[in-house]
């Protein structure tokens, strides 16, 4: 990569803060540390031409949890780790909409519904029973019910007589969300390249030195929001998790409106305008799902057409216009890593599924970490 005098100058010297990853943790990060420090220079590299994991990728829920998905956390959690986690979702889409309003984010609450398929006898017998329990603890952060039960009103089929209602889930235009994010960077004089890997780094005595498509220049600060790229910087205590997506053509009167979940939030749909738009599946192939790779495989597109077809739009026309794959960051415990990792290099990762609501939190945490 060979660069003219005038683009080493304004863009790599100097650098106070280089920040690796444009998604919804590198910018909420970036526009932290232009609060915190509004003379340094800050520099976010991105390898796509978009952000390159999930963050303009995902399906735009505004949630923190299904219920059957948070009696599975408390299997593998403290109740007391569940309920922080819980907070951090609902804090940071607090914070998501502070930042960005609620007119950018096209934040709709038509509130969330968890269904069960006809043959899920035991998750739903246990969503039932735990209903209350779950309504307790999170009672202090929400002072009121969050779940409750609701009779099938959406035409659905080969599900079970009730759904279970949450009224604090919405949903947003991530689209939008994402360029309010990049349009609010540009004008606090954050500087964003794309298609820029950083290929090594090593620390010298106050600086980090970063090799960059070849070329080479030195950061005070050295940030990583790689979220479910970040396993060797972590010793594989991220992993990355594949999630297929598809949207339908629009769909005359479409009376489906809000977020949905099924199976532990192994699968999720919501609509968008009058389209649907279905994700999930990685629980057929788990090994095949933790991978870096975008595209989609027949077997868990097979999946997603029979559950619109004979679950969400029975006895309906339609056509899907769109695929796509998008590339979060799990591992084995659910809270997210947000640690110095050397004296000038820092990491928040591991958002668990869950960038949307937690993005923005994880982003401030750490910049605060300086």
């Amino acid at each position: 990569m060979q660069l003219s005098y005038w683009e080493i100058k304004n863009w790599f010297t100097n650098v106070d803060f280089t920040i690796v990853g444009s998604g919804i943790v590198g910018l909420h990060c970036a526009l932290q540390l232009r609060e915190r420090f509004p003379e340094s220079k800050i520099l976010i590299l991105e390898k796509g031409i978009l952000p390159q994991g999930a963050s303009t990728k995902n399906a735009g829920f505004a949630c923190f949890g299904s219920l059957s998905e948070i009696i599975d956390d408390l299997k593998s959690h403290s109740e007391e780790e569940v309920i922080q986690l819980v907070k951090k979702r609902w804090n940071g889409l607090q914070l998501l909409r502070k930042r960005l309003g609620d007119t950018t984010l096209d934040f709709k609450p038509y509130g969330g519904y968890e269904l069960f398929l006809k043959e899920d006898d035991a998750t739903y017998s246990e969503c039932l029973q735990k209903l209350p329990f779950l309504n307790e603890i999170l009672k202090p952060l929400f002072r009121w019910d969050v779940f409750s039960k609701e009779i099938n009103r959406f035409a659905f089929e080969n599900i079970k007589e009730y759904t279970i209602s949450n009224p604090f889930e919405a949903q947003i235009d991530t689209g939008n969300m994402m360029q309010g994010l990049l349009k609010d960077a540009i004008s606090k004089n954050i500087l964003i390249l794309n298609q820029m890997e950083l290929t090594s780094y090593s620390e010298k005595n106050s600086s980090v030195e970063l090799v960059v498509n070849d070329y080479t220049f030195q950061t005070k600060k050295l940030l990583f929001a790689t979220n479910g790229f970040a396993g060797s910087l972590t010793d594989n205590a991220v992993k990355p998790a594949r999630a297929q997506v598809l949207i339908t053509d629009p769909i005359p009167n479409l009376d489906i409106k809000g977020t949905f979940h099924l199976d532990k939030g192994y699968y999720y749909f919501r609509n968008f305008e009058d389209r649907i738009l279905l994700g999930g599946g990685r629980n057929l192939d788990f090994e095949g799902e933790t991978t870096i790779d975008l595209s989609q495989t027949e077997k868990i597109q097979n999946k997603l057409e029979d559950l619109l077809k004979n679950v969400i739009l029975p006895n309906q026309e339609y056509k899907i216009a769109h695929r796509w794959s998008g590339i979060m960051g799990i591992g084995s415990h659910k809270n997210p890593i947000v640690t110095q990792l050397s004296e000038n290099v820092y990491c928040g990762v591991r958002l668990g599924g869950m960038g949307v609501a937690i993005g923005s939190l994880i982003g401030k945490e750490l910049a605060d970490l300086i």
